[in-house]
């Protein structure tokens, strides 16, 4: 199996903890709690720094630091901010490959936003505002996490009045279109909730393409995309076979709309490249600038070829201080794992933090040689894992606002198995996080008992950030696909993202809880790894629901995936009451009574999961994702919503991005000033502005 896919970590909750995804407040989404919006901070993090920004509907924005940015030289600086320019002209394409509406909605809403000129004090605006501000979060309108499609909670007259009350010369009709017939145009698409429902539909039983909304495929089938795709040689050293492009049907033959220069998002991908190009002028040593060169290039031909010399390249450059990733990667977006999604993420390496990450990288044979899974299932030789922490300038595209905690590229199994791969941990995002979970309440309200609290209040982050380490380092890197087997795309399917993802983490766990950890340093005692299976059960059985409407299943491929190894283990060791389900005062609470024995299980449960990848065993595969990882219990499901909300938290985060300022002397850049919005609907205009390449049909 090919793992097509990076980690892109959703967080889990878990209070004291910098994988916490809920948020503090409710404060209204003019609200602006956060006051340093152009204060450039020393290079360490300022403590009086606001992290906390604007909240509404289910999320809570939230700002970070760059520490170490104002130190570094003007040739990096420089480079930093081609690499955010570069990050930033993609971000159209996202709302396009969300839906093929979504440029048609989002500037919509831009002139909506920017232009009316009502009450802007009135209920329904506020409920309007708060739909718009939903958009931009979620790049479109399916919710970022669900895939579920969201529509306004003011009436539709209310949304035709304001089109109306607002400048409609700016609105994005066709050629001698009417607002009249305009507005009876995109009616369905804002407002009716069964036309399109899902931007991504992975149920059993159904054509998976045909009933997704997003904008990979048009006029084709998903047995027709299959058998057009099952033509192509995966074996061996082959590309990402349809990694960039969209499949439709002209003349009744299917064809590749291919993402490059020239061709679809072209006019967005030509700023990419430019910008790119003026980083590669300014690299920091040879091997950067070779991959900076081979980006482009790819950009420029859509071969993926070149994107897998490029993806290459960039592994070999463990020496740059900065580094950006910036490509089509996530396959998350397509039901069957194929397309990937843009996104960007420029950074700087965290010197200090990254000592903890190649501790571990340095060991990657160990863990393979000792891992619970069968012989023939693992690498003789795990080769180039490099491991760092990094600073997170600015984040894009499908990285943005909400945002991964741990990276894992690249992506193609031939390329991780011959050549390596990076890892990273996203330690300024990460700090955030610990500082905005620190005023939450989640422990206390979920956890079993107060010894539970307490070690999760002394290791819980520390436990969060080995456990993100190993399923980045050792996870996503270890085993091997036996002879002749398919990549996943074509063995597992619509289940490969979830199963892969729960792989990832059942190494991380089987080893959390193993001395070897203790005897490299990074963890003071078997304590972590016990406050890391508290916290991972209690989640994945119960805090996670916290982010399904009542009535919801489980559909996001991580959520899946933490449900399954949770439920999982849970059911097989209910003999042995390995974990159990206690209640108390009519509280249900997870309650793990033998470290070890729930250590043998995740291993039992991973070495099943690597068989099922190693020999692409679709049919074992779905039966565990649909037996443990996609049903939810509607009446611990109702308990756990209402003990939520009385905590005022919010169950999803993301941020406002940092904003990087040239300074010049005629032409010459002479340095680049680093500043902290505090406003996300500002930036969101800002970015409407000032990053709008493409048209809103593509």
């Amino acid at each position: 199996m090919k793992h097509k896919m990076s980690l892109k970590l959703a967080i889990p909750l878990m209070a004291m903890s910098a994988h916490l995804m809920t948020g503090c407040g409710n404060g209204d989404a003019t609200s602006n709690t956060a006051k340093t919006d152009t204060v450039a901070v020393a290079d360490g993090y300022d403590d009086n720094f606001v992290v906390e920004a604007q909240s509404f509907a289910d999320l809570q924005l939230l700002r970070y630091q760059v520490p170490g940015f104002n130190s570094l030289p003007l040739q990096q600086k420089k480079l930093a901010y081609y690499l955010y320019e570069a990050a930033l002209c993609g971000r159209d394409i996202i709302y396009d490959q969300k839906s093929k509406e979504g440029l048609l909605l989002r500037k919509t809403l831009e002139t909506i936003y920017g232009s009316y000129t009502g009450d802007k004090n009135s209920p329904d605006w506020q409920l309007l505002q708060t739909y718009i501000g939903r958009v931009w979060f979620s790049n479109g309108n399916y919710h970022h996490y669900s895939n579920e499609k969201f529509v306004p909670e003011c009436a539709y007259e209310y949304f035709v009045a304001t089109v109306k009350a607002s400048d409609t010369t700016r609105l994005p009709k066709n050629a001698g279109e009417s607002t009249d017939a305009f507005l009876a145009r995109i009616k369905p698409v804002v407002y009716d909730a069964k036309y399109k429902p899902k931007a991504v539909d992975l149920r059993p039983n159904v054509d998976n393409i045909v009933n997704s909304a997003n904008n990979f495929y048009e006029g084709v089938t998903q047995k027709e995309v299959e058998k057009y795709y099952d033509a192509f040689d995966t074996k061996g050293n082959a590309p990402s076979w349809g990694l960039n492009s969209k499949v439709v049907k002209e003349n009744g033959k299917i064809v590749e709309k291919v993402w490059k220069s020239g061709g679809m998002y072209g006019a967005a991908i030509d700023k990419i490249a430019y910008w790119l190009e003026k980083a590669a002028g300014v690299a920091e040593n040879e091997q950067q600038k070779k991959t900076l060169e081979l980006l482009v290039q790819y950009y420029k031909t859509g071969d993926l070829k070149i994107f897998d010399d490029y993806s290459i390249a960039w592994a070999k450059d463990t020496e740059s201080r900065l580094d950006a990733v910036n490509g089509f990667i996530e396959v998350y977006l397509d039901a069957i794992g194929k397309k990937g999604s843009f996104e960007s993420t420029v950074s700087l390496k965290d010197m200090e933090e990254t000592k903890r990450l190649e501790a571990i990288a340095k060991e990657a044979q160990w863990f393979e040689d000792n891992s619970p899974i069968m012989k023939e299932h693992k690498k003789d030789t795990v080769k180039g894992i490099s491991a760092k922490a990094i600073t997170v300038i600015v984040e894009s595209g499908d990285a943005a606002p909400s945002t991964p905690i741990g990276i894992n590229l690249p992506n193609a199994e031939w390329i991780r198995k011959e050549h390596g791969s990076k890892s990273v941990s996203l330690s300024n995002i990460i700090h955030s996080y610990n500082v905005a979970s620190a005023k939450g309440g989640m422990a206390a309200e979920f956890a079993v008992n107060d010894e539970v609290l307490q070690r999760m209040k002394k290791h819980g982050s520390l436990a969060s950030d080995l456990h993100t380490d190993m399923h980045e380092c050792i996870g996503h890197a270890s085993g091997k696909l036996n002879p002749g087997v398919e990549t996943t795309d074509k063995t597992l399917k619509n289940y490969a993202s979830c199963l892969e993802e729960a792989r990832a983490d059942l190494v991380g766990l089987y080893y959390i809880y193993d001395q070897k950890l203790v005897e490299l340093g990074v963890m003071p005692s078997l304590e972590v790894g016990k406050a890391g299976y508290d916290n991972y059960m209690m989640n994945g059985i119960i805090t996670q629901l916290t982010r399904l409407k009542p009535g919801e299943q489980l559909e996001e491929a991580h959520m899946r995936n933490r449900a399954l190894v949770a439920r999982w283990a849970y059911e097989k060791g209910k003999k042995d009451s390995v974990v159990t389900l206690v209640k108390k005062d009519n509280k249900t609470y997870v309650q793990v009574n033998d470290y070890q024995k729930l250590r043998v299980l995740f291993g039992e449960l991973l070495k099943e999961i690597q068989r099922i990848k190693s020999e692409g065993d679709y049919k074992a595969g779905k039966n565990l994702v649909e037996t443990y990882g996609v049903k939810v219990d509607p009446v611990l499901h109702k308990e756990i919503l209402e003990r939520f909300v009385k905590l005022g938290m919010k169950p999803y985060r993301g941020f406002i991005q940092p904003k990087l300022v040239p300074v010049m002397n005629d032409d010459e850049i002479t340095d680049v000033k680093i500043e902290y919005p505090d406003n996300f609907y500002s930036q969101m205009m800002e970015y409407g502005k000032n990053y709008a390449f493409l048209p809103v049909t593509n």
